[in-house]
């Protein structure tokens, strides 16, 4: 098959445009021709001011894909991402080309004016089924009214305009949790498909996780990611002989630095080898996150190590990781509820026993193999469907 990737990658590289290289190269490795179309959106101020007025519908963007579609000749097109710069106006014209269009719902930008469902620290679900105009009066997308409006009016004018319902065959959902929501957005059911992320195979676990006493956390040190919380819970913790490292960087990292307890140490951002190796010899992955999550790769990798992973009961999470056992979800958002989940970090039994069945988890559902067969049969899906 040719396949087309359409993709506007971030400014800080993230998971996303990770599953984006992930999934070419698995694909370009099973025999199949993948064609790379990536932009980056623009970083002069007055430029991203025109990019954004016009981030509801671009012609010049649809004109110079379609040109790429019509030299390509690809069989089925793959977009991921088209804020702000490519905007909804290329899948238009992808499917008028004659191009079967795939869509992965990495986040919820086609319901929520910041992508997240997330405001005032807490998960929010306000414009869910509605218009956006709440995310416009909150302020939502990086607290400017003027970029939430340019957001809010991307969501209204291609709902108006029928983009999901009509210009795409498919859309790919990262869990049932995510799929559920965009159902309630409005979303048509039968177009919406569960595909979870994958992530390699590092291989079985040398050591049991119950050797270390290292516990981990790895992602942004932001509010959402629920780092203050973790740290609440530790000083609660009191004496303890586990150690917290926590790999990352982001806005709080610093204030969170210098009020850290005794046993934590803040490592910054490291190279994913550099991670991966800190998961083989770790004891658990800790997941405090306090707004909804897609599918984190870190997570992914963590279960593919043989390493158990705490998490948040919240979102797609409990769906993800309650084959571990009950204890391995705690509540968002509550010090004491993660001081006694982190309490049970010391039953050496029952951390190894999570080991055990992350691994197995990973190898049912995260797997490269698995993950490029459902790929291909949202392709078969999409391209033998009728218009």
């Amino acid at each position: 098959m040719r396949i087309l990737q359409v993709h506007s990658r971030y400014r800080a590289a993230g998971g996303e445009d990770a599953v984006v290289h992930a999934e070419g190269e698995l694909l370009a490795g099973a025999g199949h021709e993948v064609v790379s179309y990536m932009t980056d959106n623009p970083t002069d101020r007055l430029a991203t001011a025109a990019s954004l007025a016009m981030s509801p519908w671009n012609p010049y963007a649809a004109s110079a894909l379609r040109a790429v579609a019509r030299k390509v000749q690809p069989d089925v097109a793959h977009v991921h991402n088209t804020w702000f710069a490519l905007t909804p106006s290329v899948i238009a014209a992808l499917d008028a080309a004659g191009v079967p269009v795939v869509v992965t719902l990495h986040n919820y930008r086609l319901l929520c004016v910041n992508a997240a469902l997330f405001r005032d620290g807490r998960p929010c679900e306000d414009c869910v089924g509605i218009l956006p105009w709440p995310g416009v009066r909150h302020r939502c997308y990086r607290g400017s009214a003027v970029a939430s409006a340019a957001a809010a009016a991307s969501i209204a004018a291609n709902r108006a305009l029928g983009t999901w319902h009509h210009r795409v065959r498919l859309f790919l959902a990262l869990n049932e949790f995510a799929r559920d929501q965009f159902i309630r957005g409005g979303l048509p059911a039968h177009k919406l498909r569960v595909k979870p992320n994958f992530v390699p195979d590092p291989g079985p676990r040398r050591r049991p996780p119950s050797s270390s006493r290292v516990v981990l956390y790895v992602g942004r040190v932001a509010p959402e990611k629920g780092v203050s919380v973790l740290l609440q819970a530790w000083r609660e913790l009191g004496s303890t002989t586990l150690q917290l490292v926590i790999i990352g960087d982001g806005p709080l990292r610093q204030a969170l630095e210098r009020q850290a307890p005794s046993a934590v140490s803040f490592q910054g951002w490291l190279p994913p080898e550099q991670v991966r190796q800190w998961m083989s010899q770790s004891r658990a992955l800790l997941f405090p996150s306090i707004a909804y999550e897609g599918q984190p790769i870190v997570v992914l990798e963590a279960l593919a190590a043989g390493l158990p992973v705490l998490g948040s009961r919240l979102g797609g999470n409990p769906e993800l990781l309650q084959a571990q056992g009950p204890q391995w979800l705690a509540t968002p958002n509550d010090p004491a509820a993660w001081t006694r989940a982190l309490r049970a970090l010391d039953d050496a039994d029952s951390v190894n026993e999570a080991g055990k069945r992350a691994r197995k988890l990973y190898e049912e559902r995260f797997n490269e193999h698995r993950g490029r067969r459902l790929l291909e049969d949202a392709y078969q899906m999409a391209t033998g469907r009728r218009r």
